[in-house]
């Protein structure tokens, strides 16, 4: 017996994760206009760290980063590919060594001026808005403190019979 097709309905998600697409082309837009190309905005966080502590594992960037290490991997990954960071053997054969390269390294007073900026943005739309989403944020997470993602998932879990 086939059912009817969950994901035909709308997406709850899909309206925080366009949003949040949009922004993040909004600033890489920033860079475009500043003749950056190749710089993601997920890249800033990794840079200006690296710049600030680095060089470093990947494992050590992630744990600074409190990010998981496969995520920051890929971030790496694709750094490297734009020539922002190099990737040299660490103290043992399974590590890595990350540290910037002179590109990298002469994007970052730009990116913490950007990444200042951004949460000066930040600010000033949870100003905005009737429901500061950095405030919503925190409810939402007070809430799943009171009763786990999993353990609503679970209430609402009707399994097939």
């Amino acid at each position: 017996m086939t059912s009817a097709d969950p994901t035909a309905e709308p997406d709850p998600w899909k309206p925080l994760h366009q949003l949040l697409a949009d922004m993040d082309a909004e600033i890489e837009q920033v860079y475009r206009a500043r003749g950056i190309e190749g710089v993601r905005p997920r890249f800033a966080y990794p840079l200006i760290r690296l710049a600030h502590i680095g060089p470093v594992t990947i494992r050590e960037l992630a744990r600074s980063l409190d990010r998981s290490h496969s995520a920051i991997s890929q971030t790496v990954a694709a750094m490297r590919r734009e020539g922002l960071v190099t990737s040299e053997p660490g103290p043992d054969a399974r590590t890595r060594r990350i540290d910037l390269t002179e590109r990298g390294r002469a994007l970052v007073p730009f990116l913490e001026a950007e990444w200042r900026a951004t949460h000066a943005t930040v600010a000033e739309l949870d100003a905005e808005v009737p429901h500061a989403l950095t405030a919503v944020v925190g409810e939402v997470r007070r809430a799943l403190e009171r009763r786990s993602m999993r353990q609503r998932i679970l209430d609402h879990l009707v399994e097939p019979s």
